[in-house]
């Protein structure tokens, strides 16, 4: 098997933002959660299957 060859790539000169904490990411579902609940349109459904999805993905504490 020969080695692979090495890889090259561009990487972005910009900062990358850091990701959320869970603390974070607990608040955010609860924005998600309070937005479905005032806006009736499908952007509102939206807005609460992803705060469903999210606090799935997220620790509880």
């Amino acid at each position: 098997m020969e080695p692979a060859e090495p890889l090259y790539g561009e990487y972005p000169n910009h900062p990358r933002l850091p990701l959320l904490t869970a603390a974070e990411a607990r608040d955010a579902v609860g924005y998600l959660m309070k937005l479905e609940q005032l806006d009736l349109t499908p952007h509102g459904r939206a807005a609460g299957d992803l705060a469903r999805d999210q606090a799935l993905r997220t620790p509880s504490e």
